[in-house]
């Protein structure tokens, strides 16, 4: 076959060659847009500014996320593709990490529990979010008789994260059945634990009858407005459940917003045990409250457990999802979810 010869061509000039370089510099593609800012990269390290727990600019910030349900029942919800859901699909900002310390949570096997706690609070850093770390004391309801292993969880937890800036402490879940001076004492012993290793980090002590500013024992907040614990960068907590929680408990939390620092760890739209029907009228007066004052909340729970106030329906940790969206949700699940995603 014959073949045709190739003609030398003329050599370019230096005017012709950068012209076609900055065409080719120009037709490239753009390269990858910057990932999106987590809550952490956005905000940074908290800290309590006045009554507001602020970021790392000195900001006002309201986080929004869930609490885990107690991971001696539900850590088989707490998987790489729920957590993703939560970070990406639902656009949480924190996830709580309830370890229980009786029914059959720490006290049986601290180590195991320890180690688990740590897991779920590196799975959680890994994707941006804030992670509170409680501490689920319910019966006995006075925190000193936990004193001794408050203070080797807080001391191991605190040493694993040492120079994390996405740690908060929850120190006392739900103190019931002793004074404010009781809890008050507790707090002044568990918090120089934290500071020795993590100064930096917001701590976070629970109130009387519950956490709710002692109004489930006949008090309100004005125990704590008087007394208030002998620590800086800390936050009190207050529980609420909209179905049984009424008018005064939502007066008192807005009491009390107004003259100290205020999270709410932990709510729900049913009864106080987290159970029955939803009642989100009253459950979005609350919302539209701390929507106002940028007080901080947590929603329980993020498990598949049978009551209403699970946000799974049940038999969806068991098939591992599917987790993003709203067809494994109960109704309170989709509720909090569009709210949490409202940002």
């Amino acid at each position: 076959m014959r073949t045709a010869r190739l003609q030398p061509r003329p050599a370019a000039s230096a005017t012709a060659l950068a012209a076609s370089l900055l065409l080719a510099l120009t037709a490239a593609p753009a390269s990858s847009a910057a990932p999106a800012p987590t809550p952490v990269s956005a905000h940074g390290q908290l800290t309590v500014c006045g009554t507001r727990l602020c970021d790392e600019h000195g900001s006002p910030v309201q986080l929004r996320g869930m609490s885990t349900h107690g991971t001696q029942w539900y850590a088989r919800c707490l998987t790489d593709g729920s957590l993703d859901a939560l970070a990406g699909d639902w656009r949480a900002d924190v996830l709580r990490v309830s370890t229980y310390v009786q029914e059959g949570g720490y006290e049986t096997d601290p180590e195991h529990f320890t180690d688990l706690a740590d897991s779920l609070i590196r799975e959680a850093s890994e994707r941006g979010l804030y992670v509170i770390v409680d501490w689920h004391m319910l019966d006995p309801g006075d925190p000193m008789a936990n004193l001794d292993n408050a203070r080797r969880f807080f001391t191991d937890i605190a040493r694993r994260h040492q120079g994390r800036d996405n740690i908060l402490y929850e120190i006392a879940n739900e103190p019931s059945g002793v004074s404010w001076r009781r809890i008050k004492e507790y707090a002044e012993h568990i918090i120089p634990v934290v500071r020795a290793i993590d100064p930096d980090a917001p701590v976070l002590v629970g109130t009387r009858a519950w956490s709710s500013f002692g109004v489930s024992e006949g008090a309100d907040e004005s125990e704590v407005v008087d007394d208030p614990v002998d620590a800086s960068n800390i936050m009190y907590t207050f529980h609420f459940y909209a179905a049984s929680h009424r008018d005064e408990y939502l007066a008192a939390l807005s009491r009390a917003a107004d003259r100290i620092p205020v999270f709410v760890t932990e709510f729900g739209t049913q009864n106080y045990a987290g159970e029955g029907a939803d009642d989100f009228a009253m459950s979005q007066r609350y919302l539209d409250l701390m929507a106002d004052r940028k007080i901080s909340w947590v929603n329980w729970n993020y498990s598949d457990d049978h009551r209403s106030g699970a946000v799974f329906k049940p038999g969806t940790c068991g098939d591992d999802g599917p987790w993003a969206g709203t067809s494994s949700l109960k109704p309170a699940g989709v509720w909090i979810r569009d709210r949490i995603r409202a940002g």
